[in-house]
């Protein structure tokens, strides 16, 4: 992978999302394939975090939706990233705001920016996905 690669990964981590889309856009746009898809899933999800921040429920479910079937053949490891761990971080959101609705969002944004992670009634911490990266040496 290259450094413009984990420059994405960097800024996705640090809540950089829009950053994060337009590194990793330039990426996609040149990539063949396998490493297309792979980059396309998690701009889709790094997309979906944006949208969430910005309270759009239906566009954060979409992308993640999409970024996640994106990324599933690419599990559990591909080119130094823990795949399985980010749609599992993904999926887990995914289902929060599905669980929620458009109408819950801008409390599910306040509780994560405000690091109260576990929702109300809700047996498992909801966070924002992040990007793990294994040492493979």
């Amino acid at each position: 992978m290259t450094e413009q690669f984990w420059q994405g990964v960097e800024q996705f981590n640090q809540q950089e999302f829009y950053a994060c889309h337009d590194t990793l856009e330039a990426l996609w746009m040149e990539a063949a394939e396998p490493n297309k898809q792979f980059y396309q899933g998690i701009l889709q999800i790094s997309v979906a975090c944006y949208h969430l921040n910005n309270l759009n429920w239906r566009g954060a479910v979409i992308l993640l939706g999409e970024g996640i079937r994106r990324l599933g053949d690419y599990q559990p490891i591909y080119e130094e990233i823990q795949v399985t761990e980010l749609i599992s971080h993904s999926y887990q959101l995914l289902q929060t705001l599905q669980k929620i609705g458009a109408e819950g969002i801008a409390d599910l944004v306040k509780s994560l920016t405000a690091n109260q992670l576990s929702q109300e009634g809700a047996s498992e911490i909801v966070r924002l996905p992040k990007i793990i990266r294994v040492n493979l040496s």
